[in-house]
């Protein structure tokens, strides 16, 4: 089946809201006005105001009240309209949310996903177009993901809310307009890496929006003669540092392509 990537991770989230009544999405223009990337159009007369909610200008506040559910027993998706407006929410994230399982020795978990658009090269100026996964990725008890095709985007929410600690997904905006097949085993994990493009002289290791510039450069690189293998991340903070190593010894050379945090 042939889709965008924005659909994509609408259908997961549909999905999601249909199958769990504990499922419930919140965050900046995601009920009347169908998300600032579309992505909940039609959401609000679907499922109605109580799971569809519409918030404040006030990312500490919202994400602060997503952790409150969860630690209830909902479900919550909190959508940030985008990773800059993140930076509000950091005391939530980094000294609740992920720090709860910790200081209450196991006995609470914030089962609390949290969707926001990343990523630079839309002409939307400095407040819109960081990419800050990587300061995410080094904090503990959070889990990063960062979706690049559209199988991921359709697969990773699922696990996501089932995970019993906190999930932050990173969908970059250059992405949502993408279009592919939707493969039948769409179904994925998230813990664990991808190989794109199989190659046996270098490889090139990426995540996110960086994905569809990496494989265009290896195809650039075949036709001189060079072998690149391309992986996909998937998962940044769950990359085991042996596995890094393991790639160097097998083909003496790797690369990491990424967007700068601007």
């Amino acid at each position: 089946m042939k889709m965008t990537y924005r659909e994509a991770v609408r259908q997961a989230m549909h999905e999601a809201l249909t199958a769990d009544p504990r499922v419930f999405l919140m965050g900046e223009d995601v009920g009347k006005y169908g998300g600032t990337y579309a992505c909940s159009k039609g959401f609000l007369e679907e499922f109605g105001p109580e799971r569809i909610r519409d918030t404040p200008l006030s990312e500490l506040g919202f994400v602060g009240a997503g952790i409150g559910a969860a630690l209830g027993g909902m479900r919550p998706i909190v959508e940030v309209m985008t990773v800059n407006f993140s930076l509000l929410a950091l005391d939530q994230i980094v000294n609740t949310a992920a720090a709860l399982r910790h200081m209450s020795g196991g006995q609470f978990s914030v089962p609390l996903v949290v969707r926001m658009a990343t990523g630079a090269g839309r002409q939307l100026a400095a407040q819109h177009s960081h990419s800050l996964e990587n300061w995410y990725a080094h904090i503990p008890g959070i889990k990063v993901l960062a979706p690049a095709t559209i199988a991921d985007a359709r697969g990773m929410l699922g696990p996501a809310l089932a995970d019993p600690d906190p999930v932050v997904i990173f969908e970059h905006a250059q992405l949502y307009n993408q279009e592919g097949e939707l493969p039948e085993d769409w179904r994925c994990d998230i813990a664990s890496a991808a190989v794109r493009r199989e190659g046996a002289d270098i490889s090139l290791i990426t995540y996110g929006g960086s994905l569809p510039k990496t494989l265009a450069a290896a195809e650039q690189l075949a036709a001189e003669g060079i072998g690149a293998e391309v992986i996909d991340l998937r998962y940044p903070n769950g990359f085991a540092i042996r596995s890094l190593a393991q790639l160097a010894e097998a083909d003496g050379s790797h690369t990491v392509p990424a967007q700068r945090a601007h």
